[in-house]
């Protein structure tokens, strides 16, 4: 990337800072054809400035006019009076402010901002990583510091406080409540709310009204007794797949009707399988560090069985809930969801045994037990950020991401006419929107782009007319039965390659036992496989296929350069689901060593790389392309050990730690 360094105050001279390395590190190869202008300059110029352009009428460390450019970002100002000022203040050095402010500009010429808390955190985070990659410390580190010796001031001890000394009693509607309350408050840790410590209040208030009384009763009454946890704990994290039925017009009259008893449908979902973690330690006997381990390894069971009943379902692992915090969040990379639920989990039970009976050697075992994997854990994540981040200088395959951004309803039509001229349409905007300048090797459109049914000896248009390699989602045609696909075409149009999705959505691509309702009834495809495309080998997933850890590569085969995601999430708009779908795909490609090609719809569409940082990305409504390389794949123990593995290793370490503290 070029960077124009204007000094406007001679002082700033004096200072040795490598402007050009800290703006490349803060964008990274995507931008290495564009410009940026750093303009250093004084506290008079930039209130000038201030004043004109954002009505405040005092001086500002930094300010950043962006052109809306991929190749002129735009001009950064930064003034050195208000840079080392801010540096005396904090005790740092004025190289390692300036730096800070040049990382901030530059987030914002790409597209960041910090007016919301929730976008203030996505770019704090950036800047955070940016930074360290520079060998320079979290600027914001004073600001989440805890000096506390009591734990008086760690997040969630008074609401735990509260609870040691809250009496409820047994079978009240306030102890039904409460359960209610804390499986509603636990679904707030994922995205796009990303406050994990609620998720860990949530569970822990579960966990506590649950031990306090040592003998429950049956089976039946345990199940009971915790349900309303489990119920509104599905209701909230998974209302929005209820969205669905409202996209399109005609769906919404024939299965608005279904809206109540499916609500009804997720609350009894929720109760027969997140309430199972909360049975076991009721109904077995033993010491509450005991527990406390029996709970942290139900509940991962739990999420490996969710990887295959009715279908399966594993949505937002507890894991997913540590998006924001870096090295905690890689150590998926060693041992998976799996791994990090267990630790979280058990972590969470640990503190609430230990405000219950600190004076317990089994319960400061327990705690010091997911500690010490936790730590573990980190080591091991922060080496796959540091792997993931290595090969970009190698990277020579473009590749071009394209987000329609249109509406369902614009895309289909029960209207035979209509339908006809949907299509035609639909077409053409791909082609245009694809057609922006540059030249990728590869242009990548999402799930049912393509708005024809694909038979055999069909050819594609789309790679006719923009000359090059095109995956397209597309409907396709063979032996009496219909697939949802990823079509791989060449530039003369002739389809080299079709993968088809094997892992269906029950209700929406087919009908559960043949009766159920659903809006469609497709066929599954063979599974996974690799596919290559001029020296690039990517391992295909259409759609929630990615949602599921360990399924996209087949045995023993060689490693591929990335993962390819088509998907289509309009169905479920700017709902919650969009943002967790995107943190599936993160979770995938740090538990792979993968960097995951993602085109969305309607968004988000993405680069995500092996340590889960998403490079680039199309917001939700936006249509336009994405233009970008990949690097960093490598493996990961998790990928090498795999899932099922992973999960005989964590009960074995449950069981041996179930020994250790089982009563004498």
């Amino acid at each position: 990337m070029k960077v124009c360094v204007n000094l406007n105050d001679s002082r700033w001279k004096k200072y040795k800072i490598d402007f050009e390395k800290i703006a490349c590190t803060a964008v990274g190869a995507v931008y290495k054809d564009s410009e940026v202008s750093i303009v250093l300059t004084d506290d008079d110029e930039i209130h000038q400035l201030n004043l004109q352009y954002r009505g405040m009428d005092k001086p500002t460390n930094v300010l950043s006019f962006e052109l809306g450019d991929d190749v002129l970002l735009g001009d950064i100002y930064i003034s050195l009076d208000t840079v080392v000022r801010e540096a005396r203040e904090a005790k740092i050095s004025v190289e390692e402010h300036a730096a800070h402010m040049v990382v901030h500009g530059m987030l914002h010429l790409i597209g960041y901002d910090h007016i919301t808390d929730d976008e203030a955190t996505v770019m704090e985070f950036k800047e955070i990583n940016i930074l360290k990659k520079l060998g320079i410390k979290n600027p914001y580190e004073e600001n989440l510091e805890i000096t506390c010796a009591d734990g008086s001031c760690c997040v969630g001890s008074k609401t735990i406080a509260w609870l040691k000394r809250l009496k409820v009693k047994e079978n009240s509607w306030v102890q039904y409540a409460l359960y209610a309350l804390f499986g509603g408050v636990a679904s707030f840790g994922f995205a796009p709310f990303y406050q994990w410590w609620w998720t860990l209040i949530g569970i822990a208030g579960a966990y506590w009204l649950t031990v306090r009384n040592e003998n429950i009763g049956g089976f039946w009454k345990s199940l009971l007794r915790v349900s309303p946890f489990g119920a509104m704990y599905a209701i909230s994290m998974f209302w929005w797949v209820l969205n669905s039925i409202y996209v399109i017009p005609e769906l919404a009259a024939k299965f608005a009707i279904w809206t109540a008893p499916a609500i009804i449908g997720l609350g009894i979902a929720g109760v027969f399988i997140f309430s199972w973690p909360l049975v076991a330690i009721a109904r077995v006997a033993g010491n509450r560090a005991y527990r406390a381990i029996l709970f942290a390894a139900t509940w991962t069971l739990v999420l490996w069985l969710r990887e295959w009943m009715f279908t399966g379902f594993p949505w937002n692992p507890v894991a997913n809930i540590w998006a924001m915090v870096p090295w905690l969040y890689n150590s998926m990379s060693l041992w998976g969801a799996l791994g990090l639920t267990f630790i979280t989990v058990g972590f969470v039970a640990g503190i609430v045994n230990l405000v219950r009976a600190p004076k317990s050697k089994r319960n400061w075992f327990v705690f010091w037990l997911f500690i010490v994997l936790a730590v573990t854990g980190c080591v091991v994540g922060k080496r796959n950020i540091a792997v993931s981040n290595t090969g970009a200088q190698d990277s020579s395959y473009l590749i071009r991401i394209v987000q329609p951004a249109q509406s369902q309803a614009q895309k289909s039509s029960h209207d035979r006419a209509g339908a006809i001229a949907n299509a035609e349409y639909n077409v053409r905007n791909l082609i245009m929107l694809a057609a922006q300048d540059g030249d990728p090797d590869l242009i990548v459109f999402p799930e049912t782009a393509y708005p024809l049914v694909v038979i055999d000896g069909d050819d594609m248009p789309l790679s006719v007319a923009l000359g090059t390699n095109v995956i397209v989602g597309a409907t396709t045609y063979r032996d009496g039965r219909l697939f949802n696909s990823m079509v791989l075409s060449d530039y003369n149009g002739q389809i080299n390659k079709i993968y088809s999705k094997s892992h269906l959505v029950p209700f929406g691509e087919y009908r559960p036992m043949g009766i159920l309702p659903s809006p469609a009834n497709l066929s599954a495809g063979n599974g996974p496989e690799l596919i290559e495309v001029d020296g690039f080998v990517f391992a295909p997933a259409v759609c929630y296929e990615v949602i599921f850890s360990d399924s996209l590569l087949p045995r023993g085969g060689d490693r591929p350069d990335a993962i390819v995601n088509i998907t289509n999430d309009n169905w479920f708009g700017a709902t919650p689901g969009t943002y967790q779908h995107l943190d599936m795909v993160r979770r995938y490609a740090i538990e792979s060593g993968l960097p995951i090609v993602r085109s969305n719809y309607s968004g988000i569409s993405a680069f995500v790389f092996p340590d889960g940082n998403i490079i680039s990305s199309l917001p939700i409504g936006e249509s336009g392309i994405l233009d970008g390389y990949v690097w960093g794949a490598h493996d990961t123990p998790y990928r090498m050990i795999g899932m099922n593995w992973w999960m005989a290793i964590i009960l074995l370490t449950a069981i041996l730690g179930l020994r250790i503290c089982r009563d004498k």
